[in-house]
């Protein structure tokens, strides 16, 4: 499985094979382009000589900021969101030992549950986590029973609603136009 969801195939790869970064990126994918956010793991990557949580978790704050803010820095407002990855890691490595996939794999979890632990993470709001739980689900062979019904409309088949639905540049399109439809029908709602 090789997820497309930045167009860089070094950033891509990273998501693909460390659930970590993937993680990450679906934290950092808020007031950027989904490109943008989900290639800041392999900013940090590169920058850290790896993406190890425990070596995230354990970093110096201060220094954590300065590498999150470094250009081109790892997202729009680095300060706040270095902060947010570093409670994340320390949240999976406290809670989960260090290893993402145990969210979605210790005691055989069904898809509501899988919610409820990501729900639980630093900076995951109910969408945010339906998305995650999605994206999971469509592009990373995780499919706890019912996940789709937990992911809401985020889960259905053929949707081109957020970043679970990104696979090339022809989705990633698709789902720009989703999200700006619905944004221009919510201005006219309140207008």
């Amino acid at each position: 499985m090789t997820l497309w969801l930045t167009g860089d195939d070094a950033a891509d790869r990273l998501l693909s094979e460390d659930p970590f970064a993937l993680l990450i990126g679906m934290l950092l994918d808020q007031q950027v382009t989904m490109e943008s956010a989900f290639a800041g793991p392999a900013k940090i990557a590169e920058r850290m000589g790896g993406l190890d949580v425990h070596q995230v978790a354990d970093a110096d704050p201060d220094e954590f900021v300065a590498l999150c803010s470094t250009p081109p820095a790892v997202h729009r407002y680095p300060g706040s969101m270095a902060g947010r990855i570093q409670a994340v890691a320390r949240e999976v490595v406290e809670t989960y030992h260090g290893d993402v996939a145990r969210i979605w794999t210790t005691g055989d979890p069904d898809g509501a549950t899988v919610l409820k632990r990501l729900k639980a993470l630093p900076g995951f709001g109910d969408q945010k986590a339906r998305i995650f739980l999605a994206l999971l689900g469509k592009q990373y062979g995780v499919e706890p029973e019912g996940w789709r019904e937990a992911a809401g409309a985020y889960g259905e088949v053929d949707a081109r609603r957020s970043i679970a639905d990104v696979t090339d540049p022809t989705s990633l399109a698709e789902v720009r136009a989703t999200k700006q439809a619905a944004k221009a029908a919510a201005r006219a709602a309140k207008a």
